[in-house]
């Protein structure tokens, strides 16, 4: 954090970058998601209001869980009217600022791990699973799981607050299972992990394209995960494929914050050192010969990573591959990748003709790449009118400014094009 940072600021960062780990540490403490939230929200209020006064502390984040855990036994205390159980309280959460990560660290002590698993239980349905967990651990907002869900933020809502009573009425327990169930529970964390990533790599709110500390806590979850089970080739999958994509972050925004297409990035900005390891990665997952949806979208990145320049790109490799994906996990929104990828490697207009078909069915009328993806395939075709009118819904559809200007900028050249027709 900058020493120059302001209380207000410093504040907003601490919140933005270590909300999820603090509330994970909370929830394991006082084994309540509403008590952990509602301390946590006191202890950042109560920071505002000390900050400025007292100056910032040396470690925000320790500040902040300590007064966390001081306001939540308040709480509890006002709960209870049973001196005893308010002692047995005070006794059991400690109050001073625990050390770092002690060097006989082990996956299974790590809190959000802890706290995915939690959230995964196999008596919570998988979409309130991951909603639960993006909600608390993610630090996202409601509306931005419902878009990512593409489903309405009321029905959204009801998932959460109903896995949050289930976990407590069941007293599913807050801890990385035993060996035996996790392979249960696996499909569900990887799937938290995965969108927890994709959130930070295309923030769907915010001022900036990404959000670097979900990027960041998503490897790491990932990496403890591979840690944790290393017999299982979708985890070094997923951690293979987060890798490669993060690769490519310095490159996707501009100066100006702008977003800056695949086929135009500076590749001598990617990241070799996180290539090479995601690569890694992928190598060892596929020697156990078991092919799963995150090996073969680690497959594809990789493609677009160990290629010299965009036309160097193997797209009809990439082609084969979302193929494959489609076996593995069927749903529009690999079709339409695969349609992108059929229009770069065999024309605009053949990938047209399948974005169209996608449209149509109507499945994906509220996603906003579906009208981005078209809309920049007829203006490579030089069809202006229709290319804006895509284009203009895209831009109803998202929220985030750097995807907006880019959007707007190429709203600008189909206006253009229909002037030169």
């Amino acid at each position: 954090m900058s020493e120059t940072a302001t209380p207000q600021r410093a504040v907003e960062l601490v919140f933005r970058e270590e909300s999820g780990a603090i509330l994970s540490t909370l929830i394991r403490v006082f084994g309540d998601f509403d008590l952990a939230e509602e301390a946590m929200q006191d202890a950042f209020a109560e920071a505002l209001d000390h900050w400025p006064r007292e100056g910032v502390p040396l470690n925000p984040a320790a500040w902040i869980t300590t007064a966390a855990r001081r306001r939540g036994i308040d709480r509890i205390r006002r709960r209870r009217t049973r001196t005893d159980k308010q002692d047995e309280v005070a006794h059991h959460i400690p109050t001073h600022q625990e050390p770092d990560v002690p060097e006989d660290f082990h996956p299974l002590d790590d809190d959000p791990l802890r706290l995915i698993f939690t959230c995964c239980h196999p008596a919570l349905k998988i979409d309130a699973q991951v909603a639960l967990t993006l909600r608390t651990l993610g630090g996202l907002t409601t509306p931005e799981i419902a878009r990512a869900f593409l489903c309405p933020e009321p029905t959204l809502a009801q998932r959460i607050v109903r896995a949050k009573k289930k976990i407590s009425s069941a007293r599913i327990p807050y801890r990385v299972p035993p060996p035996e169930l996790l392979g249960e529970r696996l499909p569900a964390v990887l799937a938290v992990v995965y969108l927890i990533f994709n959130e930070g790599y295309a923030a769907t709110a915010g001022d900036g394209l990404i959000r670097r500390e979900l990027c960041t806590e998503s490897i790491r979850l990932a990496r403890t995960l591979a840690r944790l089970m290393p017999q299982e080739p979708e985890t070094l999958g997923l951690l293979a494929l987060l890798l490669l994509q993060d690769s490519r972050r310095e490159a996707r925004v501009g100066p100006a914050g702008e977003l800056i297409t695949l086929e135009e990035q500076d590749r001598s900005l990617w990241d070799r050192a996180a290539i090479v390891q995601g690569v890694d990665a992928l190598e060892r997952a596929m020697r156990f010969r078991k092919a799963g949806p995150y090996q073969v979208q680690a497959a594809i990145a990789a493609c677009h990573a160990l290629a010299g320049s965009a036309d160097q790109t193997d797209w009809r490799q990439i082609v084969l591959l979302y193929g494959r994906l489609e076996q593995l996990r069927p749903s529009p929104v690999v079709a339409l990748n695969r349609a992108v990828a059929v229009a770069m490697a065999e024309g605009p207009a053949a990938g047209l003709a399948l974005v169209d078909r996608l449209a149509a069915d109507g499945r994906l009328e509220e996603y906003y790449l579906l009208h981005a993806a078209r809309a920049d395939l007829l203006r490579r075709l030089g069809r202006g009118e229709p290319a804006a009118s895509a284009y203009r819904r895209a831009l109803e559809l998202t929220a985030n400014p750097a995807e907006r200007d880019y959007l707007e900028r190429r709203l600008s050249e189909c206006a253009a094009l229909s002037s030169q027709g």
